[in-house]
């Protein structure tokens, strides 16, 4: 039983660090990369689907994403989605290929960034604590149903806490290297 409320913890916090790395991948730098259209949802023919499961997508060079959709009829609808994403990004048809160029970023634009990212990283580090804060509820749960000794859950409650330092340490890891790529021109 003090196991699986251990395990079940760290695994809730490790889901929390994936979300987080995920969310920080959207948050673009100066540099294009695939995943930044991830996101993007364009109507293909009455439900709404991710940009890469209508288009190829992929790198032209590194301030470049080209989107070649797999129809013609397509290419109008995932060129508009794109453009009334939250990206900032001005796509532009080519043919049948669409060239996303990834703008410059300003000073002002950056900082406005590093704020998202450090914003996130506090999303994060709040699901963590509720994570150790429910984990320690079973805990104070079992010791009331007399299951485990006082003794076991203040053990159990230091490993959950060690765990949740680490998690948090990791995020914080992760924050710094996302500022680190965002400011740096």
């Amino acid at each position: 039983m003090l196991e699986d409320v251990k395990k079940n913890a760290e695994l809730k916090m490790q889901k929390s660090l994936e979300s987080l790395k995920n969310d920080l991948a959207k948050v673009r730098t100066g540099r294009a990369h695939v995943g930044l259209l991830d996101h993007v949802m364009v109507e293909y023919y009455g439900s709404m689907v991710a940009v890469n499961q209508v288009a190829n997508v992929n790198l032209g060079d590194s301030r470049t994403i080209n989107v070649q959709p797999y129809e013609k009829n397509m290419i109008a609808k995932v060129e508009k989605a794109i453009r009334d994403s939250d990206l900032g990004l001005n796509p532009a048809t080519n043919g049948d290929l669409i060239r996303v160029p990834m703008p410059m970023l300003t000073e002002e634009r950056r900082r406005d960034l590093t704020k998202i990212v450090r914003t996130e990283g506090e999303g994060a580090k709040v699901a963590i604590r509720n994570v150790r804060r429910d984990a320690n509820d079973a805990l104070k749960k079992l010791v009331k149903d007399k299951a485990i000794s006082e003794d076991d859950e203040r053990r159990a409650q230091d490993e959950v806490q060690k765990a949740t330092d680490k998690a948090v340490a990791e995020v914080d890891k992760m924050l710094q290297v996302k500022e680190t790529d965002l400011m740096a021109v």
